[in-house]
């Protein structure tokens, strides 16, 4: 294994290239990456970069497909293991959001699902992604629910990184990403593995 450090935009543009090789009707990509690492930011990157390429993107957030506060929050509002196990609404996220856009599928996604704030439904209007279209979804804890993407994008941080850009409100999630790292290890599978233990510096890492 090596490690080629690339800026953002090339790393983008390289993902962008894997993309449009792909022969599937509708493309799901996963970006997978702790808070820390941005994933949000970089699917926003991302999408950005697919529009310019005259196909649709949609970016949705697993953060917008949260279970309600009494499951979420059963065993308290800092468990660990609740953050690793039953913190995303990964039925949802399948029925709403992947599943439509499976060969065959109608194309008709959910763009949000759960308002954490008021604690209720969204009630969200549905997008209607036509044929060739990519849903980019971004979130922690991708990898490890064999959820069906066309291409996996993790973005990893090393466990002193990973420490040192948590903030300390939510020191208490990072358990949950070591068990990731040793239970899943998503960075020996996943299709593109990018390293941002310095978020400016960003580097592929070569297998």
């Amino acid at each position: 294994m090596r490690v080629k450090p690339m800026s953002q935009d090339a790393v983008t543009a390289m993902i962008v290239s894997r993309i449009l090789e792909l022969p599937a009707p509708w493309t799901r990509v996963a970006l997978d990456g702790a808070p820390a690492a941005a994933p949000d930011t970089w699917a926003e990157s991302l999408a950005a970069a697919i529009r310019e390429t005259g196909r649709t993107a949609l970016h949705v957030r697993t953060a917008d497909f949260l279970r309600p506060a009494s499951l979420r929050l059963e065993f308290g509002r800092s468990n660990p293991d609740s953050y690793y196990d039953g913190w995303f609404d990964l039925k949802a996220l399948t029925r709403e959001v992947l599943e439509p856009l499976a060969p065959g599928g109608s194309g008709r996604v959910l763009p949000t699902f759960w308002d954490p704030i008021k604690d209720r439904n969204t009630r969200s209007g549905y997008a209607e992604l036509p044929a060739g279209s990519v849903l980019v979804l971004s979130g922690p804890l991708l990898l490890g629910a064999r959820l069906p993407f066309d291409l996996e994008v993790h973005l990893e941080m090393s466990a002193p990184a990973l420490a040192r850009r948590t903030p300390p409100e939510d020191s208490w999630t990072l358990p949950a990403f070591a068990r990731y790292a040793e239970e899943v290890g998503p960075a020996s599978f996943a299709d593109v593995v990018i390293r941002v233990n310095d978020p400016a510096h960003p580097a592929l890492v070569i297998r």
